[in-house]
């Protein structure tokens, strides 16, 4: 299997969008933080969501997906696929290499090729400690979202990172007390540094180092992600070309993902993404001739709502999206979610239950816990219909 080739980045810039582009702008900045000429994307909150409103259950420690599956023995295609369809009882149990089976001639499968970076870096406070400092994303020229791990740190605080870099901290990020604002000082390039000193942002229940290339897909185009958009991973050449053979299309949008160990209190916060002309036109044509769309993962369908006309058409947009999906807020732009599972009480259980409903979701989840499949990034799928 060959490795993604990755592309220079493609800055999302609103102002030069093509013409016929939605554009989705960034939120007004917040000025009396930033030094001058920075400036920032503060995300005004469009939802609220209790820890009561999403879907509750306890997650055993053994379910939790350690390593790759390719160190269980396993090619990245062979893991565990679970599929449920929305108004119906049935659920199937398969490998992901069945997927083509569940999907029909005509229908379309939309993924995220945006490329995960090394966004994880080894900082030094002024006292001399190490910390990991994850970087979320860019907001703008220098300033970035960054999540200093496990030290109490306040504004105006510098970080030395390798290379001679450092960072800045000018401001805690609106409703957060772990997300910070950081300008950062870099030698190279913001990529190219990262490919020099980063490593991939990994959580405690990984055991052991994995290279980038674990947190890749196979389709990974558009470097961007603080972390991996994780539902694609499983796919593989011989996926793709057997949905080929299958008459099943295949298109990608991007969105860059930031980190994703959001706090009960925290909204998911604005991420940038583009839907380009030829995506939307092959999910348009698939609709209009009654084919499903598939989206693959929380973060298509998240780009593809935020791109649809009055007339529920998505056109070519490029921008910000803080849209959050619930119950409340109905799909309009696919027909099935590829998803991995989430933790309890996560915010995008809120999107699986606005697709299938909480009765469907509930039953899902008690097959998953009771067939004992794995979670997290390096865990297994579910398919919903």
């Amino acid at each position: 299997m060959t490795s993604p080739t990755l592309l220079a980045p493609r800055p999302f810039d609103v102002a030069r969008a093509p013409a016929g582009h939605k554009t989705l702008a960034a939120p007004s900045p917040a000025q009396s933080t930033l030094p001058p000429g920075a400036a920032v994307v503060a995300v005004a909150p469009s939802y609220t969501l209790t820890t009561g409103d999403a879907l509750d259950f306890e997650l055993p420690p053994a379910l939790e997906a350690h390593e790759p599956p390719e160190a269980r023995g396993l090619a990245r295609d062979e893991v565990r696929l679970l599929v449920t369809e929305h108004g119906g009882q049935q659920v199937s149990h398969a490998r992901f290499l069945d997927l083509p089976d569940f999907l029909a001639p005509g229908d379309l499968v939309v993924a995220n090729d945006s490329a995960t970076l090394p966004a994880a870096l080894d900082a030094r406070l002024e006292n001399g400690q190490t910390i990991a400092l994850n970087l979320s994303g860019r907001l703008s020229g220098a300033v970035w979202v960054v999540e200093p791990r496990h030290a109490p740190l306040q504004r105006g605080d510098v970080l030395a990172l390798p290379g001679g870099a450092t960072a800045t901290l000018l401001a805690l990020q609106e409703e957060s007390q772990r997300l910070w604002l950081a300008a950062l000082d870099l030698p190279l390039d913001a990529i190219d540094y990262l490919h020099e000193h980063g490593r991939p942002i990994a959580y405690s229940y990984v055991r052991d180092s994995w290279p980038l290339a674990a947190y890749q897909t196979v389709y990974a185009r558009d470097p961007g992600s603080a972390e991996m958009p994780s539902a694609g991973r499983a796919f593989s050449e011989r996926v793709l070309a057997a949905l080929q053979r299958r008459g099943i299309g295949f298109t990608c949008i991007t969105l860059h993902t930031g980190v994703a160990s959001l706090e009960a209190h925290e909204r998911p916060y604005a991420e940038p993404f583009r839907v380009v002309a030829a995506a939307a036109d092959a999910i348009n044509a698939t609709r209009a001739r009654r084919g499903r769309v598939i989206a693959v993962g929380t973060t298509v369908v998240r780009a593809l709502e935020s791109s649809l006309d009055a007339e529920g058409r998505v056109i070519p947009s490029q921008g910000w999206t803080d849209l959050v999906i619930t119950p409340a807020r109905p799909v309009r732009a696919v027909d099935a979610l590829l998803t991995g599972f989430h933790e309890p009480r996560a915010s995008h259980l809120a999107m699986l239950e606005a697709i299938g409903g909480r009765d469907h979701l509930r039953r899902a989840y008690d097959a998953a816990l009771m067939g004992r499949y794995l979670w997290h990034e390096f865990g297994d799928l579910h398919l919903i219909l």
